[in-house]
């Protein structure tokens, strides 16, 4: 780790670049807690600056996944995604604003957060359902319609007299097909796992 450390700042150095200390962490990632706990973590510095270093139960974002240092991948970013929508939804709770802006606003803040991690993370039908419930609430509320308005107007088309909402299911539904042609574009390791995931799947 103290060579790649110093090759990165030969190479920042070389090429003028400059590193945010302030937004760089170190995050030992170790599935055994109680060895975790038990040995701190190294101190690591760049150009003389050391690295803050998570705390085991802190939470990070790379490539997408929300983690902590023990491991915990999936449950951390589920987590993180219903109360970045909950926040979102707290936003537009009483806002002053026209429905379709502020429907506008909690699908780029809620929706957002959600639409980054919805297709390398694992969810099931219960998780999706929650996180449909929260934004159906916070759907309502972008449109001052009571809690007590049936769920139908938020869910359905405009076609059939709805509002044509995002929803959990259907932002899945696009960024997975999104992940997929992302993956097949090149003939690389990508295209190779998922012609085998699909192959799989069409053999079962």
């Amino acid at each position: 780790m103290y060579k790649l450390l110093n090759v990165l700042q030969e190479f920042t150095s070389w090429c003028g670049m400059q590193i945010n200390v302030k937004k760089t962490y170190l995050l030992v990632i170790d599935h055994d807690k109680k060895r975790r706990e038990q040995e701190p973590a190294p101190l690591l510095t760049i150009n003389g600056n050391p690295l803050q270093a998570m705390n085991l139960d802190d939470a990070c974002r790379y490539l997408g996944y929300w983690g902590t240092g023990n491991g915990d991948m999936r449950a951390t970013t589920e987590e993180v995604v219903r109360q970045k929508i909950i926040a979102a939804r707290g936003l537009i709770k009483c806002h002053p604003l026209a429905p379709e802006l502020a429907n506008a606003l909690f699908t780029s803040k809620g929706m957002g957060v959600f639409r980054f991690s919805a297709a390398p993370i694992e969810w099931s039908t219960s998780e999706l359902n929650d996180v449909k419930r929260l934004c159906v609430i916070a759907h309502k509320n972008t449109w001052h319609l009571p809690q007590s308005t049936a769920s139908a107007l938020c869910i359905f088309p405009i076609t059939h007299a709805g509002k044509k909402s995002a929803l959990p299911i259907a932002v899945l539904t696009r960024e997975l097909l999104l992940h997929a042609k992302r993956c097949m574009r090149h003939e690389d390791v990508s295209r190779k796992m998922m012609l085998a995931g699909s192959n799989r799947t069409l053999n079962e």
